[in-house]
């Protein structure tokens, strides 16, 4: 969009706008320049007040003009070209740098070189670029994206073909080959080797490659992070991730029911629809070569936060993501999670997150770039809203738990069953349920009944030794007492 420089002036600094009354401190307008290039562009506008927005102008505007060419073309590399001009306004001269987005970037401050002098926007600030992010850059620039790059050390045999498999099964027979058309794999000196997006969603021990790609929930007492109530780390293939959000999410929310039609249709207080798309948003997006930054979801009694490792992709403005404009920083998952209709269509998803949310009567969710992160707010309604302090806490834990029972799939009721007479290893579980799939066993029983506090390891400390067996809690005890109760009426 198009503004006037009177329009301009009134407009708050953000990440494609920045004032400067003069040319006083020319490096920090070199780093603004510099970070405009490397994100998504943006115009600085030099002879006004940045606070009171007082039009100070420029004296001598020939001579600045010609300045802050030469300080550009002196002190930045690769050589920048920005748009200069004059502009008129009360009588006084300003001076309008546009820059737009590069696609020579990363650009950085020749002084400082190419490892400490690149600057990226965040908001209306200039944040120095760390090693992560030049790199995200360069491949930007050259059209590739992290999820791409093979794993060259890697086998085929390191992805779990049957995870895959499972997920896909609703959609359609997953064969080897298509591991090589969906880009899980690549050919890499005569074999196929696995490609990062293919051991970000399927890898057997993806966490050693890439210990950060995973989900951090947590559900807080009142509305900020002061006092933790509940939470869960999941470490499953990212298809699954989905779900065991939403499970966690649905574990704290308030449930009703619509009698309306001709079946029950449960109702919760919590906009699902939105939340999942949220949650689809951050995991295909989220910069997974950052270290120590996991996808995280944080439930609070007004708002609950979907937040992903990673600024967003240059050229790319919060304004485009309203407006339906769309830029993919992992094509493989993004691929996937197409083909498993988790994703729509692209772009499609925040827009219509807005309209349903408008349409639910809610406040209207945020989008904000904090940090090298973005995070997407939704709202919840008053009424919605559950305060949990003092004796209300223990309220909420009893209606979690009574929700949890309520929803206790038949899958968990036959893994109590075998877990009656005692703990189990994993394998004489699996026989005893009648599965030779573990991945099936693990997302659909053992799982959930561990998150439902039925069934608890005997080895915590140990989650991975070879001799861990399952056992029932005293809550899994006392619920399948209940059970064998119900059954004899």
């Amino acid at each position: 969009m198009t503004h006037t420089i009177t329009q301009l002036i009134t407009m708050p600094e953000g990440k494609t706008l920045e004032f400067k009354r003069d040319l006083s401190s020319p490096k920090n307008m070199l780093k603004t320049l510099i970070a405009f290039a490397n994100t998504a562009g943006g115009r600085l506008i030099i002879g006004v007040e940045d606070e009171s927005r007082e039009v100070i102008g420029v004296e001598d505007p020939l001579d600045e003009e010609e300045r802050i060419c030469n300080l550009i073309a002196d002190n930045i590399k690769p050589r920048l070209v920005p748009n200069v001009e004059l502009i008129s306004i009360e009588d006084k001269t300003l001076l309008r740098v546009e820059v737009y987005p590069s696609g020579s970037r990363p650009h950085w401050l020749k002084k400082e070189g190419p490892n400490e002098g690149v600057y990226v926007r965040l908001g209306s600030t200039n944040r120095k670029a760390d090693q992560d992010l030049i790199a995200e850059l360069k491949r930007g620039a050259q059209g590739k994206s992290f999820d791409e790059q093979l794993l060259p050390d890697r086998t085929v045999d390191d992805l779990d073909f049957d995870a895959a498999t499972a997920c896909f099964e609703r959609h359609r027979k997953l064969v080897k080959k298509d591991l090589e058309s969906l880009r899980l794999v690549t050919r890499h000196q005569g074999h196929l080797v696995p490609t990062v997006g293919g051991m970000l969603l399927f890898g057997k021990d993806h966490e050693m490659v890439f210990p950060d790609a995973w989900i951090q929930c947590g559900r807080f007492i009142g509305k900020d992070k002061a006092d933790i109530f509940d939470h869960i780390d999941i470490h499953e293939h990212l298809p699954v991730a989905v779900e065991r959000v939403i499970e966690f999410l649905k574990k704290h929310a308030m449930r009703g029911a619509d009698f309306s039609e001709l079946r029950r249709k449960d109702v919760w207080s919590i906009p699902l629809t939105i939340l999942r798309e949220a949650v689809v948003n951050a995991i295909v997006h989220a910069d997974y070569s950052q270290r120590g930054a996991p996808v995280r979801i944080a439930f609070f009694d007004d708002r609950i936060e979907i937040e992903n490792p990673g600024i967003l992709l240059p050229g790319l403005t919060i304004e485009d993501m309203l407006r339906g404009v769309s830029k993919l920083r992992n094509h493989v998952i993004a691929r996937v999670f197409r083909e498993l209709e988790l994703i729509e269509q692209w772009g499609s998803g925040v827009p219509r997150m807005f309209r349903e949310a408008d349409a639910l009567g809610l406040p209207e969710p945020e989008i904000i770039e904090i940090g090298m992160r973005v995070r997407f707010i939704v709202y919840l309604a008053d009424s919605m809203t559950t305060e949990v302090s003092g004796r209300a806490t223990e309220q909420v834990a009893e209606q979690v738990a009574e929700q949890v029972t309520e929803q206790v799939a038949e899958q968990v009721r036959l893994l109590l069953f075998c877990l009656q007479d005692g703990p189990l290893g994993g394998r004489e579980a699996m026989k005893c349920v009648g599965l030779n799939h573990r991945p099936t066993f693990l997302y659909d029983y053992l799982q959930p009944a561990i998150q439902a506090g039925f069934v608890e390891m005997t080895q915590p400390d140990s989650p991975k030794s070879p001799t861990q067996k399952y056992r029932l809690t005293a809550k899994g005890k006392d619920f399948f007492a209940k059970e064998c109760q119900e059954d004899m009426k």
